[in-house]
């Protein structure tokens, strides 16, 4: 796990240089005051606390919908892409939709579903492919809301007809959980400056370890959404590998702590640079490694992920704070002792 929390928030800090830019315009350069994150950890904090309550029909198609819009946006924002690109596009599409029309067509898939998936699956194939046609014919390259609509499709489908098969456990959950992690980070990370930064670290922490470790509704909240499997999480097997009766025992890390670290890094890549970012990256995997080893070898078996990840983060946010000052205070020195000596050549 922090081999995968690396990995991901890497690709995210990367990425973050190249589409922020195009996120600020269509935001129209917004950005979170201490206001606004005081209501972003609040909301937090309430929704964590109230999901426990909330039917489990009405919870999985607030997921479905959020994710769904969150594919569509940034497919739409980013669908002005090159014409190789949009070729690329559509056949990634054309593929996964093709591989899942055939696996449909297996005992994989319940049986009052298996009549309907292969022809879902073939159909939307076939849109992709006449996509890419009309792409052929057209002129503007401006955004395409036909190509937006695809990854969300894609996904909805692939729940419905495979969320309660091995497919989807670990392999489509993982991945999915991966795109959304990264998505997320863009999408919120791009709103934040520095101060709301450190403002918003110090106060999700807290309120992490009140829900963790007082109430325990972070947990209870955890356990009511994955029972649904929907891709909140990420789950990968622990190393080395430990069995129960033939089945694997998974660690389990919530879309919310990858969102904490990237936002982490983004910002201190744009407060210091990029090599304390990736250093920053590479402190708060090896944190969470020592707390994940103790936590596995002497309990509990939920610890807040944010204190894991902060712990790491704050020896770099230190060092660098430190070095900085020295550096201006250097530079600060030598400005007065050229300006003393041009005194004194006057």
């Amino acid at each position: 796990m922090p081999t995968v929390l690396f990995l991901i928030t890497l690709v995210a800090t990367f990425l973050s240089r190249k589409v922020e830019g195009k996120l600020k315009d269509t935001f129209e350069e917004r950005e979170f005051r201490i206001r606004d994150a005081v209501l972003l950890i609040a909301s937090i904090g309430v929704m964590v606390t109230v999901i426990v309550f909330i039917p489990q029909m009405a919870l999985m198609a607030l997921f479905l919908f959020s994710y769904s819009m969150l594919l569509f946006m940034f497919t739409y924002i980013f669908s002005d892409f090159s014409e190789t690109a949009t070729g690329f596009f559509c056949c990634l599409i054309i593929t996964a939709s093709f591989l899942a029309g055939v696996f449909a067509q297996t005992a994989y898939v319940p049986d009052m579903l298996g009549n309907y998936g292969p022809a879902i699956f073939f159909g939307m194939a076939a849109a992709a492919i006449l996509a890419l046609f009309y792409e052929q014919r057209r002129a503007s390259k401006k955004e395409r809301w036909y190509l937006a609509i695809l990854p969300p499709a894609l996904f909805i489908c692939l729940y419905a007809f495979f969320s309660r098969t091995p497919i989807w456990f670990p392999y489509l959950l993982d991945l999915y959980g991966a795109i959304f992690a990264v998505l997320i980070i863009l999408y919120i990370g791009s709103l934040f400056t520095w101060k709301t930064t450190l403002f918003f670290a110090a106060g999700l922490t807290v309120v992490d370890i009140f829900l963790v470790l007082v109430t325990g509704s972070m947990v209870s909240a955890a356990k009511s959404v994955a029972g649904l499997r929907l891709p909140v999480l990420i789950g990968v097997p622990i190393v080395p590998l430990i069995a129960n009766e033939g089945a694997l025992y998974f660690m389990s890390l919530g879309l919310g702590d990858f969102f904490f670290a990237g936002l982490l890094a983004i910002q201190t890549w744009k407060k210091f640079g990029r090599k304390p970012a990736i250093l920053s990256l590479v402190a708060m995997s090896v944190s969470f490694f020592v707390f994940e080893a103790f936590l596995l070898t002497y309990g509990p078996t939920a610890f807040p992920g944010t204190v894991m990840i902060i712990c790491g983060w704050l020896p770099i946010l230190l060092w660098k704070t430190l070095a900085s000052r020295k550096t201006a205070q250097t530079e600060n020195e030598k400005s007065g002792k050229i300006e003393e000596n041009s005194g004194l050549t006057e």
